[in-house]
């Protein structure tokens, strides 16, 4: 506590203390200063960017309900369409860790709203593309704006509230991922057997502009927050604590992914289910997930280590046991509700850990982090596949499990970044 909260001395008579004033250092919570209240922009401001991260997935997941019609009239198998996903994922993955030093000094806000009408003239492209040449170009432009945005949206959640509110302004930042895991591809799948899609593209690109125009109407601007340089970016790998997150999001993140990418085929495998229920199971897990990325953060500003290593735990048990109790009905829904309120707080969680480890140097961090969990899903995916495709997709839940059970030893041994403001 700074020299500016002391209120007097003993030796100053002529100034003496009221009986009644509350002591902050007491440990009697009645006597603590009440939290300052949040004003509704602060929660405005979180919500607009909760809009830009549910936009930048949307737009990165779009592809994988569009990918007949889509490879048909580009001329190319549905597989190869399916590239226009994983080139996304990696494009993302290499733009994050610099995009602090290419933004520079510029306002944060100014960042996020240019990062928006890129993402919107990237899907108008892909709405326009004639080949797929042109697709693939849209897509990388595409994966430069997720990669940007989402280091600017982890970077600035904690500067739109005071600080006892980060933890929840987070959360509602990274809600914005788990309603677009469900509604935001079902959706564009929605629109493009209406209109078709090219439509559901377009879409995104409307959807794009509108938060572009939120993001400048209702965010405080938001000034770089030190000097950025090269230094400062791979300074932050020399904090233990800040190594330890990455390798928490790196395990958790692959561990889903290598499992999740497969998990239609080891429930059809295991219940002999069609496709109506496996979309019902789906949605189940997401509406699951959502719940579970606003209980983590209600929960990670009390410490971000005991609910990654509840997180590992519950996910190094779930996954593995996907073929086991995915063989009845009830069992295939408890199994997906607990696994998504598991990784539905993985985001908020291992974002907390990283952030709070990083100190002044969060936004460099958060490119990194970005860039790991982005890398991480592709090669989670890639792992699964390889294991599908050498064992069973029984297999590629094992595998899951067993990145998890990695991460909750990580947890449990690497070095706590600290309670968070």
């Amino acid at each position: 506590m700074s020299g500016a909260g002391r209120t007097g001395s003993l030796g100053d008579m002529s100034n003496p203390i009221p009986a009644t004033s509350p002591d902050p250092a007491s440990p009697d919570p009645a006597a603590r200063p009440a939290p300052e209240p949040v004003p509704v922009r602060g929660w405005l401001a979180a919500a607009v960017v909760a809009l830009g991260t549910f936009t930048v997935v949307t737009a990165e997941m779009m592809p994988v309900g569009l990918l007949t019609p889509m490879g048909g009239a580009l001329g190319v198998s549905p597989g190869t369409a399916g590239l226009t996903l994983t080139i996304t994922g990696f494009v993302a993955a290499v733009a994050a860790p610099p995009a602090t030093l290419v933004a520079g000094r510029l306002d944060r806000r100014t960042v996020l709203v240019l990062t928006s009408v890129m993402l919107a003239a990237a899907n108008l492209v892909a709405a326009a593309a004639p080949g797929f040449a042109v697709m693939v170009a849209a897509r990388v432009l595409v994966g430069v704006a997720m990669g940007f945005l989402w280091t600017f949206a982890v970077g600035v959640a904690p500067r739109l509230v005071p600080a006892h509110a980060a933890a929840k302004a987070t959360a509602i930042v990274f809600s914005g991922v788990a309603v677009a895991s469900v509604l935001g591809v079902p959706l564009g799948t929605f629109l493009s057997g209406l209109a078709g899609w090219r439509a559901a593209f377009a879409a995104v690109a409307g959807l794009a502009l509108v938060t572009a125009a939120a993001m400048a109407l209702l965010l405080p601007r938001l000034p770089a927050e030190g000097p950025v340089r090269v230094g400062g970016v791979l300074g932050t790998l020399r904090v233990p604590a800040v190594r330890a997150g990455l390798a928490l999001t790196a395990l958790l993140v692959a561990g889903h992914f290598a499992a999740y990418t497969y998990v239609r085929p080891a429930l059809e495998q295991a219940l002999g289910a069609g496709a109506a229920l496996i979309g019902a199971l789906l949605l189940v897990y997401g509406v699951a997930g959502v719940v579970g990325n606003f209980t983590a953060g209600a929960l990670v500003g009390r410490g971000p280590r005991r609910v990654l290593v509840a997180i590992g735990a519950v996910l190094a048990v779930v996954m593995p046991l996907v073929p086991l109790l995915g063989a009845t009905g009830v069992g295939a829904v408890v199994v997906m509700v607990v696994w998504g309120l598991a990784y539905g707080g993985v985001s908020v969680s291992t974002t907390s850990w990283t952030t709070t480890a990083a100190g002044p140097a969060r936004e460099a961090a958060s490119g990194l982090l970005v860039g790991v969990f982005n890398a991480a899903i592709g090669g989670g995916a890639l792992m699964g596949g390889a294991v599908v495709n050498a064992v069973s997709p029984a297999g590629a839940m094992l595998l899951g499990g067993g990145l998890a059970l990695a991460a909750l030893a990580t947890a449990l041994l690497a070095r706590s970044p600290g309670r968070q403001a």
